[in-house]
């Protein structure tokens, strides 16, 4: 059964053209080609950068936010409850009206302590700002060094070297999806993952099908304005304006070159037309073209967030959130709100205090 199974998956017709067979990718004296068998070097290969990315995040990222100015807020814990933890993890994290009043009653308490107890607990969810800044530097770090050394071997075509960096590629987007769970949530998050499980599957079937130049193509157009997007989200993060106003618009004009111009003409041209020419249509050419389809939609729709960050620059004359996730909540925590308006509140009655002993002092007969 297995043995059926198998066979009928890595039958040639589903992923070579019609007249190639699995035979006609043996390695010879002079040519090294790709085979499914190196794919299996993608699972030591995905734990390494595992642990790359938690010693860069904690020795250089967490070191470099703070030396950048990055702080994290100042939160207050809410109090355990168990009928509101109840209620936030299994029902509604912004509970409605009714459902203030119900909670206040069950816990005897006022709908101003539940509704305090709700911002308290929503706020431990947000992730610190330190950790959104180490996570992008080690992003930062990792699409610098896999596009420089990806452009090396892309025009210095050393085939063992550009079919390492291939895997290296393919084991990062493995990463990010074994991590989905711990990075950070951003409103753009089921696009993501539509993304990663995409770039996965072209990057396993252009390896598997010797469709490794044209997919090394796809990878360094969308790693170039990677490196952009990472940086200018460090930016953000420091509240360093000049800069990061800058990197923006580096990032959306390179997003828009790289993505929108580059990608359809290079790529989408070569797959769709230019394949043709010298091969016939196979399953393959459907699945590929199909899925590289899907990676354009995203790539219009993200930039499309990024032209509505652009107005909002040109409006505010700053650029004040997050780049992919323009709808983010706000790093600043309701209880900050909170403990500034009681420390005013406390500076108006000092104030007050004050007026009244100068009164009292001047209404004195020993001040006469």
């Amino acid at each position: 059964m297995l043995a059926t199974l198998y066979e009928s998956f890595w039958k040639a017709e589903y992923w070579l053209p019609p007249g190639y067979t699995w035979a006609d990718l043996e390695d010879s004296d002079d040519i090294t080609y790709p085979h499914p068998k190196d794919l299996l070097a993608v699972v030591p290969l995905t734990f390494v950068l595992l642990v790359i990315r938690y010693g860069s995040e904690r020795i250089i990222g967490l070191p470099l936010s703070r030396a950048m100015g990055v702080r994290d807020p100042r939160r207050i814990k809410a109090t355990p409850n168990p009928i509101l933890e109840s209620f936030f993890q299994t029902q509604n994290k912004k509970p409605e009206k009714d459902d203030l009043s119900h909670l206040a009653s069950q816990c005897s308490l006022s709908v101003r302590q539940i509704q305090c107890w709700f911002r308290r607990r929503r706020n431990q969810e947000r992730p610190l700002m330190s950790k959104k800044f180490s996570e992008s530097c080690w992003r930062f770090l990792f699409y610098s060094t896999s596009f420089l050394d990806g452009l090396f071997v892309f025009y210095n075509p050393l085939q063992p070297a550009i079919y390492w960096w291939y895997l290296l590629e393919l084991s990062f987007y493995f990463s990010l999806l074994l991590t989905l769970s711990y990075d950070v949530k951003r409103k753009d998050f089921k696009e993501q993952v539509v993304h990663h499980f995409v770039a996965v599957t072209l990057i396993l079937f252009s390896y598997s099908a010797n469709f490794v130049h044209i997919g090394a193509l796809v990878l360094l157009l969308h790693d170039v304005s990677d490196i952009f997007m990472e940086a200018c989200k460090m930016l953000i993060y420091t509240k360093w304006r000049l800069a990061r106003d800058t990197m923006f618009i580096l990032f959306a004009m390179v997003f828009f070159i790289c993505r929108l111009i580059l990608f359809p003409i290079k790529v989408l041209h070569t797959t769709y037309y230019a394949f043709l020419t010298n091969y016939q249509v196979f399953f393959g050419y459907y699945f590929a073209n199909v899925l590289l389809m899907v990676l354009q939609g995203l790539n219009a729709f993200w930039f499309f967030l990024i032209l509505r960050m652009f107005c909002k620059l040109l409006s505010d004359g700053q650029v004040k959130n997050d780049v992919r996730s323009d709808t983010e909540e706000q790093d600043t925590s309701d209880e900050q709100l909170e403990m500034r308006q009681q420390k005013s509140g406390k500076l108006r009655s000092n104030d007050a205090i004050d007026i009244r002993a100068r009164g009292g002092l001047k209404a004195s007969p020993a001040c006469h």
